[in-house]
């Protein structure tokens, strides 16, 4: 997984581009009705049911625009909200808030419909030891974003993105010539370049499966659009020789029957991908 300098990193890219796509030359609508020395204070409202995330990242951004800017939080990031809540308070220069109030409420907006669709998934899972895992299926420039909503929902991030782990799939396998000749490649790469990176690798069917424990060194096994059945044989064949993830068209009505087979990580891109924003907005007080 990426650094935390890393992560941050991602964030104030984030910020700056997406200041730089909204503000452009100025926010010539409060320039041009509201004094540059006027002051006033706004609250974050809640308009809908889920779980809150972003509220860090509002800090983050309003201390970017205007470190001037106070911000006092209510309900922090995780927090189970409810119509007509209040998450928090943003004071200081008023061209200042509204410079800021779209960037916040479009990255809350969308990251708290994350983490909400999350932690759906982490109680449909409770008690059965299987971990919900996010995919590389997020929207382009936002990917940290994202990917913070699900943690905040209570899920684990997979893979950032292709440079902080190895994932053969079913085309780089093809492409390589088939499962062994493909991890033979990728360890003698990472060998060549002393990189010290955890390495997936798919299975279509249980032959896949056998096929890719005869190589040693690889961390988890992805089992593909696998059955019912197939799934339970190929924890069983896997035992503790490596981790186990589902995925493939898992959705909430068949989540919990694929933990139950014993996975130890099932992965579904539609927690970044399907989500519908949830209802904030920023109201002067």
């Amino acid at each position: 997984m990426i650094s935390e300098k890393q992560f941050q990193n991602e964030l104030d890219l984030i910020i700056a581009n997406a200041i730089r796509e909204d503000v452009g030359d100025g926010d010539h609508s409060s320039l041009a009705c509201i004094p540059s020395t006027a002051t006033g204070k706004a609250k974050l409202l809640v308009k809908d049911k889920g779980i809150i995330a972003g509220v860090a990242f509002a800090k983050q951004v309003f201390h970017k625009v205007d470190p001037k800017l106070k911000v006092e939080v209510l309900m922090a990031d995780g927090s189970p909200v409810e119509h007509g809540d209040i998450v928090f308070y943003v004071e200081g220069s008023s061209q200042s808030i509204l410079k800021a109030e779209r960037l916040v409420l479009n990255a809350m907006q969308r990251m708290s419909a994350i983490a909400t669709k999350t932690q759906h998934y982490v109680a449909l899972l409770a008690g059965t030891g299987t971990k919900i895992l996010d995919t590389r299926k997020t929207t382009p420039g936002i990917r940290a974003l994202e990917k913070w909503a699900v943690k905040i929902g209570g899920g684990e991030n997979h893979r950032f993105a292709l440079y902080d782990m190895i994932m053969l799939k079913d085309n780089h396998i093809d492409f390589a010539g088939g499962i062994t000749k493909a991890i033979q490649k990728t360890q003698q790469y990472l060998k060549d370049h002393q990189k010290d990176l955890k390495i997936i690798v798919e299975a279509r069917n249980l032959d896949e499966v056998q096929e890719i424990l005869q190589s040693k060194g690889v961390y988890r096994i992805l089992l593909d659009n696998f059955n019912y059945e197939d799934t339970k044989k190929a924890v069983n064949l896997i035992g503790n020789q490596c981790l186990t993830e589902s995925s493939g068209g898992i959705n909430e009505g068949t989540i919990r029957q694929y933990a139950q087979c014993g996975v130890d990580y099932i992965s579904s891109g539609a927690l970044t991908h399907s989500v519908h924003n949830m209802d904030l907005s920023l109201k002067a007080v």
